[in-house]
């Protein structure tokens, strides 16, 4: 079907995939306890956004050409890791804020936030772009005309299921930390979480292997 091969072994193994805990359900879990369901569903949807971005590439070949360019590598890669650095090294710095004025005054600019931090972290992971030009191959026909449709449609599954997981996720977590998200000492506190999250993931970019 449109050069795709085995369709059924691809959603099991990417269900399982998405299933996985990761950084992207470890950042999901810390943004629904500090501002609630809304808060993890942003930055699911910015994660999943950040996806399409990569699959989008794999489509048209960027992704090859980050695997063949020892260059293209390399730049992107510094780039995701001073990104996470920066905004992981600013969240540690961080006070906590009185919670009304965040839910009041900046609530929505708050979930932009969270929608972007996701979204950018993916773009800016080279290991991402890797991944869905390893994985999705895999069920693509190499007879086929329609590869780049195939490609396509496979990341729409991929991201579709996996923002499903995304926002149970969210939503399961958020409801679990209605009490813990009344505390301003622990919204400090899940603040230096995700600011160490995104350090890590800043230095763990940055000793990607250039290629």
């Amino acid at each position: 079907m449109l050069g795709i091969q085995e369709l059924w072994l691809f959603i099991l193994s990417g269900l399982l995939l998405n299933i996985t805990p990761g950084p992207d359900t470890a950042y999901i879990i810390g943004r629904s306890i500090q501002l609630g369901w809304r808060g993890g569903a942003a930055a699911a949807i910015g994660i999943s956004a950040g996806c399409i971005v990569h699959v989008l590439a794999a489509a048209i070949g960027l992704s090859a050409l980050l695997m063949a360019s020892s260059t293209a590598f390399a730049v992107l890669k510094l780039a995701g890791a001073a990104y996470l650095l920066f905004t992981g090294v600013r969240m540690l710095l961080s006070r906590a804020s009185p919670l009304t004025a965040v839910a009041v005054d900046r609530r929505l600019t708050s979930l932009s936030a969270v929608f972007w931090q996701g979204a950018l972290t993916n773009i800016l992971n080279p290991k991402v772009a890797l991944f869905f030009l390893a994985f999705l191959p895999q069920f693509v026909d190499g007879a086929s005309s329609h590869k780049a449709l195939a490609f396509l449609l496979l990341g729409a599954i991929f991201i579709f299921n996996g923002t499903l997981w995304c926002l149970a996720v969210a939503i399961f977590a958020a409801k679990a930390a209605m009490r813990i998200r009344r505390s301003e000492g622990t919204i400090a506190w899940i603040n230096r979480a995700l600011g160490g999250l995104f350090v890590y993931l800043g230095i763990r970019v940055a000793m990607l292997e250039t290629r």
